[in-house]
């Protein structure tokens, strides 16, 4: 069994880590997840009912993050509750230390593993986060995080809140898709092409091509506030939680170091803008975004020591970019601010400048 120490700083190391690189190979993401979905007819056997469903997320990974990004903007606490993993794992699981201990009070398991195994009791695949979790059963239901966050929009429309925005609007749903992929292939998963990368032609490969298209979405937003139409969509979701984790992880770390985030300075203001608006940035943890990069890939950072910067002085900042036009929630409205026991602490978020600065 793998178990979990603490070296005299408090750091978690883990005794059974994963393994991230395959030498002389190029990073291929196993995308075989739960293709299960949670549907207004129950198609799949897990209709659409309040209270039934836990989202099972952990802040530091960029996919889960896109789920309580989007679960806030459309007003879903009330109606799907969120499981919080802490920000390492091993190589069997993410697990839920950040509870009272080590174990989600609803679900009453210490590890994600469980709910997969209660449904799936031969399961070989990845053991990821975000997960669906059928609360009555303890079964997980689906992984597959692309279908987990259109089906908040398109799905669980009765549950919204008033005043929630089209995250996914029937009439660009195509062009949304289309960049979606974009972004995914080259950017999202980019960024893992580099980092993983197990030779050097791989990462040069990878390098070439993550940098290719962060400039041809630079080029996009340098006339258009959002990426696909005039208001926030699905599709700003997904780029913006790689783009948060660029400067602090993947510079460094994953060697995707042509240019900082903070160097690029269309997608830097759009990054702002998009952290400035209720739902982003009060969902992200900086801290916990490089507690999981730097002491989880013990592979790429053998040490496990997590850097102290970069200055997040910048990301309150002003952007500018009303002056595109644009607004945020369209006809709709900011979210509220987040329930007490899903806030992110300010010593984890980007300060927020005095009004002397």
């Amino acid at each position: 069994m793998s178990t979990q120490e603490s070296d005299t700083s408090g750091n978690s190391t883990w005794t059974t880590p994963g393994k991230y690189v395959e030498p002389g190979s190029d990073f291929v993401r196993d995308t075989n997840y739960i293709e299960t979905r949670i549907t207004r007819d129950g198609s799949d056997g897990y209709p659409v009912e309040p209270g039934r469903y836990r989202l099972v997320v952990a802040r530091a990974c960029p996919w889960a993050n896109r789920t309580i990004i989007v679960r806030r903007l459309l007003g879903l606490e009330d109606v799907i509750s969120m499981g919080l993993c802490g920000p390492t794992h091993d190589a069997d699981s993410w697990t839920f230390d950040l509870d009272p201990g080590g174990v989600d009070p609803v679900l009453q398991i210490p590890r994600i593993k469980d709910a997969y195994l209660a449904r799936f009791p031969d399961y070989e695949k990845g053991i990821t986060v975000p997960a669906m979790v059928d609360v009555p059963t303890g079964q997980v239901v689906t992984n597959n995080f692309p279908q987990i966050t259109i089906d908040f929009s398109t799905e669980w429309t009765e549950h919204h809140r008033d005043g929630a925005p089209a995250l996914y609007p029937e009439h660009l749903r195509a062009e949304i898709d289309e960049v979606n992929h974009g972004v995914f292939t080259e950017i999202n998963n980019g960024v893992y092409r580099c980092g993983f990368a197990g030779s050097q032609q791989s990462y040069e490969r990878a390098y070439a091509r993550l940098f290719t298209h962060l400039d041809t979405i630079s080029e996009r937003l340098s006339r258009q506030r959002y990426l696909v139409g005039d208001t926030i969509t699905e599709a700003d979701v997904r780029l913006f939680t790689t783009l948060a984790r660029f400067d602090p992880v993947y510079h460094g770390h994953f060697k995707c170091n042509r240019s900082k985030l903070s160097e690029m300075p269309v997608l830097w203001a759009y990054a702002r803008d998009l952290y400035q608006t209720p739902g982003f940035g009060d969902t992200t943890d900086f801290t916990q975004i490089k507690q999981h990069y730097y002491i989880v890939h013990s592979d790429i950072n053998p040490t496990g020591i997590v850097p102290q910067g970069p200055d997040l002085s910048g990301w309150n900042t002003p952007h500018h970019r009303e002056e595109l036009g644009g607004r945020p929630f369209g006809d709709g409205t900011p979210p509220p601010p987040p329930p007490a026991a899903e806030q992110v602490s300010p010593r984890d978020a980007a300060p927020i400048p005095s009004e002397e600065q």
